[in-house]
């Protein structure tokens, strides 16, 4: 994908299981990556599974702030310049009582992993993006957003509106040169889901990298046509 080489990539949840898988698989096609995350220490370690030669900067950030969120663009687009795509993995989930016992704590939490933090990203990138004329979003919700599940209704509230913020965006931005689309991944096979369901066969679910490459896929211009379109990943789950 000769047209990721060069390209400033922002690569939030860069410290996880995905993101880490994520930003390999852009450096491999010739992209700056910049890995976005809270722990410092557990960026860095992504940063050494990097190619050799590769451009990254890592910045540590709170996304629930929008201040650190903008300084961050800023600190970004002053180290490399333009900036050609965001990429939202950053979020989290957590099981969680009826929906009568559910706290505002409990509510909060996925609404604010999973939503405010790529409404933040998004919202600070997007202008330049329009300044530049062109550039691609790739949201990451989940095959839960599709259904309300019980005992994971905040979780499943929250990726539905990762999925209404990738529409809403498409149709803002279609005119624009900017494209926006999300993924929908089922079962990752993480280690920690291995852990957690020791009884499932985890080559039903979804490879990282197998993820990670449709991820690089709709930020590359072979995914042209493509905008405001939720990609369902399942592995054979």
């Amino acid at each position: 994908m000769r047209d990721l080489k060069d390209k400033t990539i922002l690569i939030t949840g860069a410290s996880g299981n995905l993101g880490a898988a994520t930003a390999r698989a852009f450096a491999a096609q010739g992209a700056r990556t910049v890995l976005i995350g809270r722990n410092p220490e557990a960026l860095h370690r992504t940063q050494a599974t990097l190619p050799a030669g590769t451009e990254s900067l890592v910045i540590s950030v709170d996304l629930l702030d929008s201040e650190q969120v903008t300084a961050m663009v800023e600190q970004v687009e002053g180290h490399f310049g333009a900036i050609q795509g965001l990429i939202n993995i950053a979020g989290g989930f957590r099981m969680g009582p009826a929906i009568q016992d559910t706290t505002d704590a409990d509510w909060n939490a996925m609404l604010d992993l999973n939503a405010r933090t790529a409404f933040h990203c998004a919202r600070a990138v997007v202008p330049k993006l329009l300044a530049a004329g062109q550039g691609t979003i790739v949201n990451v919700a989940a095959r839960a957003a599709l259904r309300g599940l019980g005992h994971m209704g905040p979780y499943c509230i929250s990726k539905a509106a990762v999925v209404t913020l990738t529409e809403t965006l498409a149709d803002e931005l279609k005119s624009n040169g900017i494209r926006v689309n999300c993924v929908l991944p089922g079962t990752l096979d993480t280690p920690q889901n291995r852990a957690a369901m020791p009884d499932q066969d985890p080559s039903n679910w979804v490879g990282l990298d197998a993820l990670a490459d449709v991820i690089v896929f709709l930020a590359s211009d072979l995914s042209r046509g493509i905008t405001g379109a939720a990609i369902p990943v399942y592995g054979r789950s």
